[in-house]
């Protein structure tokens, strides 16, 4: 999102911020001060609608000319950047029309106008009467604005009246207030406004709602699904070795010995993932970090080596937070109780709902180890609970795939690493990269450090929060996808090779464990606590906004996902 409130060092607020805080405060401190922002069908229309006026154009004649007389030529000028020291504000405005010695600024908006007296959004008032006090703070005369609605195709005229004045000059007083206060007002409660809300994914109205400890019981069925179950756009792998990518007009494309082998525009894309020996160009690369599409590295034996991304998040404030409490002990364990119990229960209903011989024993001490993760008194107590739990899940590990002719082949004894030594633990790591690269790029999305955990505690290149979100993700994403891979037969021998004492997944095996993974995390899952279905993928998001919530102390705790 452009930031148009910078100005010789001093930081405005912008006009259209004051309308998202006339219309809900939350969305205003989501957009201006943690300054996160999605686009939705509705703000790339707008966008379009804009095109016209967003080019500078024309000009005004000077302030200090329209007292000498009161005779002037009617002018006009399109997005018109000026600033009020006075208020604080700036505003690039569409369009000012001058006539007579007297300004009319008008706003352009893709929607209807309104059925009420007055014809506009109040809103919509707000914003073109701040920009009144900015053409009056520069010295023109201003008694009226105009709103353009596309949707009813009308300018309706808005008076600048006294009561509108002292309501706008309240509206950015109101704002100020909330920019420095740094604290997140509370969602709308079952509010129409955030059915087209561009950013209900980042607000999470209802969630929050449901989850402060007053709300808790006799809501879940109230909770709305704000946004789309799926995302729009998909990752992008590429491992063929040699390939170049490189930039064409609006796609990226992929040639092979100097041969186009792919094109897949840019509005299709998520992430993109490059294996082994493929370059990327200059110019893919800025036009990847300009449109926030970040690049993963592997190596060609599937190692997550590093990640591109554009500017950083700018949630400074978020980060602050989670220095301070994964430097709070109590803070840290609190949370990391929940990360270990989550994966183990988790673990524990895999098992339970795949195993194909009895397993009694196994799920009674799995139970056993979560519950006592609920209690644990330190970090260390929680990695002897963990270790224990992934010896007895992973012992039992070969009871969830099918007895036929694959069992010798694919023989598993234990979970190890570095290298993996069987194709099952290739087939882990492998997944455990890919998982560790979705988490690294969500929580970068929302605005976190990702190198800064709670229960992994800080390496050099590792990182460590996505490791710690992505702990009760492993079971559920990485560990059924083997499964599903193995009993599934699509996945053969011949797709692995042995390295001295290591096992390597051919390239033909890692496209096959790739578009097994992307199935799963699109598959889609009810939400066990807010009863809609979305995908893995949506879950994952869901689940680092709600770290950030916590942290922001919104709800009281981090609340873990496990599938029923």
């Amino acid at each position: 999102m452009q930031n148009d409130g910078e100005e010789n060092g001093d930081l405005y607020i912008p006009v259209r911020m004051i309308n998202e805080f006339a219309y809900c405060p939350r969305l205003f401190y989501i957009e201006w001060v943690e300054n996160d922002f999605r686009d939705s069908g509705d703000t790339i229309e707008g966008r379009m609608i804009h095109r016209k006026v967003d080019i500078e154009s024309g000009i005004l004649t000077d302030a200090a000319e329209h007292h000498e007389d009161g005779q002037h030529q009617k002018m006009k000028a399109t997005s018109v950047l000026m600033s009020s020291l006075r208020y604080g504000i700036s505003s690039r405005m569409d369009l000012v029309e001058e006539d007579n010695g007297k300004l009319c600024p008008v706003e352009y908006k893709k929607s209807k106008s309104p059925d009420n007296q007055e014809g506009v959004w109040f809103s919509d008032a707000i914003q073109i009467c701040a920009q009144a006090l900015i053409l009056r703070d520069n010295g023109y005369n201003v008694e009226r604005g105009e709103i353009y609605y596309a949707g009813s195709k009308k300018r309706i005229a808005v008076e600048i009246t006294e009561d509108l004045l002292a309501r706008t000059i309240n509206m950015i007083e109101g704002a100020k207030n909330l920019w420095h206060s740094e604290k997140i007002p509370p969602p709308l409660i079952d509010s129409p406004k955030c059915q087209r809300c561009s950013v209900a994914s980042l607000c999470l109205p209802d969630e929050i709602t449901i989850l402060k400890e007053e709300n808790k019981s006799g809501l879940e069925d109230e909770v709305r699904r704000l946004y789309p179950a799926r995302h729009d756009t998909l990752p992008l792998y590429v491992q063929l070795q040699g390939a170049i990518v490189g930039k064409s007009n609006e796609e990226l494309e992929i040639k092979s010995e100097g041969k186009s082998v792919a094109k897949i525009r840019f509005l299709d894309i998520s992430q993109l993932s490059v294996f082994g020996n493929v370059q990327i160009t200059t110019q893919a690369i800025h036009e990847l970090c300009r449109r926030n599409i970040s690049v993963s590295y592997f190596t060609t034996g599937g190692w997550f080596n590093g990640i591109t991304t554009g500017l950083s998040h700018k949630n400074v404030i978020l980060r602050r937070r989670q220095y301070s409490a994964s430097q709070d002990p109590a803070k840290a364990i609190s949370i990391s109780r929940l990360i270990v119990e989550g994966k183990i229960r988790n673990s524990r209903t895999l098992l339970r709902r795949n195993s194909k011989v009895e397993n009694a024993s196994a799920l009674s001490e799995l139970q056993s180890l979560y519950r006592k993760a609920r209690t644990a008194k330190s970090l260390q107590e929680l990695l002897g609970i963990e270790g224990n739990a992934a010896r007895i899940y992973f012992s039992h590990f070969v009871d969830m795939i099918v007895e036929n002719h694959f069992s010798e082949e694919f023989r598993f004894e234990n979970r190890n690493r570095r290298p993996p030594k069987d194709p099952i633990n290739a087939m882990l790591s492998l997944l455990y990269s890919l998982l560790t690269k979705d988490l690294t790029i969500t929580l970068l999305s929302v605005g976190f450090d990702p190198y800064m955990g709670f229960y992994h505690q800080p390496k050099y290149g590792k990182p460590a929060l996505a490791l710690d979100l992505m702990e009760e993700f492993r079971p559920l994403i990485a560990d059924s996808t083997v499964i599903s891979l193995i009993n599934n037969e699509e996945i053969k021998v011949s797709d692995f090779i042995e390295r001295g004492i290591g096992t390597g997944i051919t390239e033909s095996g890692r496209k096959k464990v790739i578009r097994e993974y992307e199935k799963r995390m699109d598959s889609l899952v009810t939400h066990p606590l807010f009863g809609y279905s979305i995908s893995y993928r949506r879950i994952i998001e869901v689940q680092c906004r709600l770290v950030a919530r916590w942290l922001e102390g919104e709800i009281a705790q981090y609340e873990m996902f496990c599938t029923r």
